[in-house]
Order: structure tokens, then C-alpha cells, then sequence
């Protein structure tokens, strides 16, 4: 089952952020993590005491009326979201009135004051562990005995990007300027979320990986969900291929039905796929994306099940790179809410109606491009500047008017 958790929680590096650590990862890395040094308090005069109390009574009095506010505006949120669900699934006329039309409420009370009694943290706890590139391949090698033929240039990876894109579909509009978003313009075929810009002190910041920066979890479930495509495009072009160079493709064909396999053996459920995906061996099917021949099918079917999903949904105009965008980063139920809605509504609508909580608070993006016009707009700006940069450039002349 397609669903990406962005339309619950939270594209490009922001979605990544959102989406990573998964459910497990971060409580096994805490337990795995030494406590931080902390320093005894010294003794606390007892007016430091009473101030703190004080304080820490008008911020918890503070923090329970927004709380209190947020659970009724976020449960309507839900409430109205369901509400639509069954009015598209019944062919129902939806209304404007099917959302909620006010911004989330915004805690602005006191901070929470820090306790003088408390020990004293010297330093913070370690970040928790990202796997990188290096932990893709070395999985692939271990429990698939996999090593993906690497691009011997980065334009050879665009090329057959390209084509692929251009056989699902897409256009060449959608597939740079979405290029340009999620991978910042000039991110080559392995950039990974949070590397997009070599800096010292850079970290990956989620396992979001490519031009259209996959998860694991969408590598893992692209596969069982259209491993059999792959397999067949593949044969295909092995049929067409001489000597050795069918014998190699035949063998990585072979690797490929186990990964499909194995994406398959659990049920076709997001979360299901997600646990998977994050396990040590399933890290290993992430690896794909470096790989010169299933790579760009990977990253070409991700938009390519958003293009088909409006087809289905009735929409028959082609999707603008930020309407398909939308799609990518929300999932295909909130983005195509968004894209068929009428143009004025846009301009009212928060974007608040298609997250979770959680995934609103995290997303500064979409609080401060806080209703559906803005946030499309902020991403058509955004797309206009990063399709100027040499890697969107490269990308763009490579498929054929």
C-alpha cells in the first residue's frame, strides 16, 4: 500500500527530517547511547526554589489551555480529513466547509523554566546514527551479495534518469523542477538528505536518498509493490544485450527477484514496509538507487504512481511540477486534495488540513506558507531558482523536445 507518511506527519530534506528516525530507531539508538556527564547542583537558596515553582506553575497552567485547544483543533483536522475521504470515495461534492478554515492554535505562554535543583548537563546526548551510502552498499553486499554498477559519470546516471522518466511519463517540466527541489539543484545521483551542500560538521539527516529522494521505506515498497515491472524491463533489455553484458544483467535480474522477495514478505502496509526497510538487510535494497540500471526506474515510478493516482482520481490536466510536488511530499490522498480543490479556496485553506500535529509543528515550510496557495507558490519559487543551477541544466538538455 503506497502511503507516504508526509500526509501524516510531514520532501526534500524537510520531508526526510520528518520521517526519520523510524518508529524503534531512536529508542534502540537512546538505549544504545551512554547518559550524558551531568555535574551535582550546588545547594539552591530556597528563594531560587520558590521562584522556579512559581514559574513553573504559570507555565504548566499556560501549556495545559493550549493543549488543551490544540487536541480540539487537531481532532477537527482528522475529523474533517476522514469526512472528505468518504465524500471522494462516495463521489460526493466536497465543500469547503469540509475543512477546517481557522490556523492551529499557538502556544505563546512562558517558557518552561529550568529547575535549580536539577543537575547541571555538561553536554548533549550523541545525535542518534543516520546510515549513509557507505551502509547501503555494504548491506547490499552482505545479504544480497549485491554490488550496484556505479555511473562512471554523473552524466550517464542523468541520461538513463531521463529515459525513464521520460517512459513513465513524465514530463520534462516535472522531472527537472523537482529534481531542482529535492535534491538542490546540482545534487548528483548518491546526494543524500542533509549532504545536498558539502560543509564541515554535515550530517545525513534521514536515509533520503537520489534525485527524488527516496526513503528506504519507499525503495523497500516500490519494489514489492512493482518489483514484477522492474524484473520485465530488465529482461527486456537483457534479450537486447551480447555476451557478458547479458550474463551480468541476467545475474543482477536474479538478485533483484530475491529484493522483491523479501519486500514481499511482509503484508502491503506503509508501516509494515517502513520496519523492514530500516532493518539492517533492508537498508541493502537502498542501494538500488546507486545502481545504473534499476536506480533511475526506482526514482521515475515514485512520480509516476502520483501521475497515475490523478488519472484515477479524474484529474486530467497535467499536473505542474509543484502540483505533482505536493503529491510527492503529502501522499497522494492530501496532494490531490490540494491540486483539484478550486483556485480561490487555495487562497483560504490552511495547510494545517493535511498534517498530523506533530509533522506541522517540525515543518516550518508549511507554518510559515501557512494556506495552500502560498505553500505551492513557496515551492514554484524555489523550483524557478534551484532549475538554474548546472545539474537541473544538465538534467533538462538530456530529454528530447
Amino acid at each position: 500500500m503506497r502511503r507516504h507518511p508526509f500526509c501524516l506527519c510531514g520532501g526534500g530534506a524537510l520531508a526526510a527530517l520528518l520521517l526519520w528516525p523510524p518508529p524503534g530507531f531512536a529508542a534502540a539508538s537512546a538505549a544504545d547511547s551512554s547518559p550524558p556527564a551531568s555535574a551535582a547542583a550546588p545547594s539552591t537558596p530556597a528563594a531560587a526554589i520558590a521562584d522556579y515553582r512559581r514559574k513553573l506553575e504559570a507555565y504548566t497552567a499556560a501549556r495545559q489551555k493550549y493543549e488543551g485547544e490544540a487536541e480540539v483543533y487537531w481532532s477537527s483536522i482528522a475529523d474533517k480529513r476522514r469526512l472528505r475521504n468518504a465524500k471522494r470515495h462516495s463521489n460526493k461534492e466536497i465543500l469547503i466547509e469540509d475543512y477546517v478554515l481557522s490556523q492551529p492554535p499557538v502556544y505563546a505562554g512562558p517558557p518552561k523554566p529550568v529547575d535549580p535543583s536539577a543537575p547541571a548537563e555538561n553536554e548533549r546526548p550523541p545525535r542518534a546514527y543516520v546510515p549513509v551510502v557507505a551502509d547501503f552498499l555494504q548491506s547490499a553486499a552482505k545479504y544480497f551479495n549485491f554490488v550496484p554498477r556505479l555511473p562512471q559519470s554523473e552524466i550517464e546516471y542523468k541520461r538513463a534518469y531521463a529515459a525513464a522518466a521520460a517512459a513513465a511519463g513524465l514530463t520534462r517540466d516535472q522531472a527537472v523542477r523537482i529534481y531542482g527541489f529535492e535534491s538542490g539543484g546540482n545534487g548528483k545521483y548518491d546526494v543524500q538528505a542533509g549532504l545536498e551542500h558539502p560543509r564541515p560538521g554535515a550530517h545525513a539527516i534521514s536515509p533520503a536518498l537520489g534525485y527524488n529522494q527516496l526513503l528506504a521505506t519507499n525503495s523497500l515498497e516500490l519494489l514489492a509493490e512493482k518489483g514484477d515491472g522492474f524484473l520485465r524491463t530488465l529482461r527486456a533489455q537483457a534479450g537486447e544485450l551480447p555476451g557478458d553484458a547479458r550474463s551480468a544483467l541476467e545475474k543482477k535480474i536474479a538478485v533483484l527477484k530475491i529484493m522483491v522477495d523479501f519486500g514481499r514478505s511482509v503484508p502491503d502496509d506503509w508501516n509494515q514496509h517502513d520496519r523492514l526497510a530500516n532493518t539492517a538487510k533492508g537498508l541493502g535494497i537502498h542501494a538500488l538507487n546507486l545502481d545504473m540500471d534499476v536506480g533511475p526506474l526506482l526514482q521515475a515510478q515514485k512520480l509516476r504512481d502520483s501521475v497515475v493516482f490523478a488519472r484515477q482520481k479524474g484529474y486530467g490536466a497535467t499536473l505542474t511540477a509543484a502540483e505533482l510536488e505536493m503529491m510527492n511530499l503529502t501522499g497522494d490522498g492530501n496532494g490531490i486534495d490540494m491540486v483539484m480543490m478550486p483556485a480561490a479556496w487555495r487562497e483560504r485553506i490552511p495547510t494545517a488540513n493535511f498534517f498530523q500535529q506533530g509533522g506541522y509543528e517540525r515543518n516550518p515550510v508549511a507554518i510559515r506558507n501557512n494556506v495552500v496557495a502560498k505553500l505551492l507558490a513557496a515551492t514554484d519559487a524555489t523550483m524557478d531558482q534551484e532549475v538554474k543551477l548546472q545539474g537541473a541544466r544538465d538534467l533538462a538538455a538530456l530529454f528530447v523536445r
